[in-house]
């Protein structure tokens, strides 16, 4: 994932130093073209396998966080399989990144991999580029999930890791027994 032959943009860049430098452990990334929320890995294990079931260590608090948005959200949650979305219906709405479609160079898989943020992607409507005057309806469809999304973050362990003395640790690495995955304390 971003190997050195791979041509960051300048905006990418300050995106990923910022994601580093503050100890960021939720976000969301809204994009157009379908109704449904992904979580990570968004890239194939097998680079030449299409539609590969992808997860991380920590599946089962992705798919969390991702049910957590699509059942607060009115369209998604409709069983209707007719509508738009229709075709994620059977899984709730939800599905791993790379089940769907494998890419590379994501922020979810890097957010996952390089920092402490997990990171879903919410598909907020079937249109790619809606209309100026279908915003506020998108706006009122997404607002509760976004703010039921957002209270995942009190969800977990959380605390400050200190020495003997109280002095908090910086940089602790923290780890999970069964989760091969492990975070670090912020500054």
């Amino acid at each position: 994932l971003f190997s050195s032959g791979f041509q960051v943009a300048p905006e990418t860049k300050a995106v990923m130093k910022w994601l580093r430098s503050i100890p960021f452990v939720l976000s969301a990334s809204l994009h157009g073209g379908e109704l449904v929320v992904t979580y990570p890995y968004d890239y194939s294990r097998h680079p030449m396998e299409e539609k590969m079931f992808s997860p991380t260590p920590d599946e089962k608090t992705f798919k969390m966080l991702a049910k957590a948005y699509a059942d607060a959200h009115p369209v998604i949650s409709d069983r209707s399989e007719l509508r738009c979305g229709g075709n994620f219906v059977r899984r709730g709405g939800i599905i791993n990144g790379a089940e769907w479609y494998s890419f590379t160079g994501g922020m979810a898989d890097f957010n996952y991999l390089h920092t402490n943020c997990f990171e879903v992607t919410v598909e907020v409507g079937c249109e790619k580029f809606p209309l100026e005057e279908e915003l506020f309806t998108i706006w009122h469809e997404n607002r509760d999930a976004l703010l039921n999304y957002m209270e995942m973050v009190h969800r977990g362990i959380k605390g400050i890791v200190s020495d003997k003395f109280g002095n908090p640790i910086k940089n602790a690495r923290i780890s999970v027994r069964g989760i091969q995955h492990d975070v670090t304390t912020g500054n």
